[in-house]
């Protein structure tokens, strides 16, 4: 039994919707570039009546907002919300979709070790959130070509959007330990949105307060579009800081899954 092409096709439908919702969430709010862009003032003069610590924690940026990357990084910050959520399912559903459906001892029967289980539904997950990401990318760049009002930097435009690769990657992560930790999760959907949603909330909140510092607590704010376009390359700080999370919690988990006992049926 090839266990990573087993996850593979297990995750394919919810690929398909994943990857369906993101890039129709990124189409209606693209369309809506050449419109905004034709009666900038009057949206603008509209925006500027949130308070400052509200603009800067939804991701509005007067100064680029109205080129095609600025507006573009204005729509990430949901379009990563959503993403992270798909991650996060992944993550959390690696090892506890085993003990849920009760099949984890029939898969420990096979001639392979935990570790190579783990790997290969951890690569299983890792090439579904590509493949969303190569689908989602093709159709963004397809988009700001068609409503685009001025030049832009591609180079910049592929740093934002990938982005939601990297903060997927994080959540995908803390998904996979929180499931090997707590094998017996009934609802992955209820524990990802709790997760991702606290996580999001909590970077909104520090981002209001403009301490740097604060921004270590949330993923989503790892990555600043503001930063990006400026300097066309991301925080070498919080970029370290993502991979450490990342590859802590996954090495955590492979140690976790080896040493503790798992239930037959």
């Amino acid at each position: 039994m090839n266990i990573f092409l087993h996850e593979l096709k297990a995750y394919r439908k919810s690929t398909m919707i994943w990857t369906f919702s993101l890039v129709i969430m990124m189409v209606l709010f693209m369309s809506l570039y050449s419109s905004i862009h034709a009666d900038a003032e009057a949206f603008l003069k509209v925006l500027k009546n949130y308070p400052e610590a509200i603009r800067n924690a939804l991701g509005f940026n007067e100064k680029n907002f109205l080129t095609v990357v600025g507006f573009y990084s204005f729509l990430l910050s949901f379009v990563t919300l959503c993403a992270s959520l798909q991650a996060m399912n992944l993550g959390t559903s690696i090892v506890s979709k085993e003990v849920r459906e009760k099949t984890a001892d029939f898969l420990l029967t096979k001639p392979v070790t935990r570790s190579q289980i783990l790997t290969a539904k951890l690569m299983g997950a890792v090439v579904s959130l590509v493949i969303t990401n190569m689908i989602y990318f093709a159709a963004a760049s397809f988009m700001a070509f068609q409503f685009k009002a001025d030049d832009f930097s591609m180079k910049i435009f592929f740093l934002l959007s990938l982005t939601v690769f990297f903060v997927q990657l994080i959540f995908l992560a803390l998904g996979m330990i929180i499931s090997v930790i707590f094998q017996t999760i009934k609802s992955v959907l209820t524990v990802s949105l709790a997760v991702v949603f606290a996580f999001y909330f909590v970077g909104m909140f520090f981002d209001t307060s403009g301490e740097k510092v604060k921004r270590y607590f949330s993923p989503f704010k790892y990555f600043d579009t503001a930063y990006i376009i400026k300097h066309s390359s991301y925080e070498p700080s919080f970029l370290i800081a993502g991979a450490a999370i990342t590859i802590l919690a996954i090495a955590a988990s492979y140690f976790i899954y080896a040493k503790r006992d798992i239930h037959a049926v």
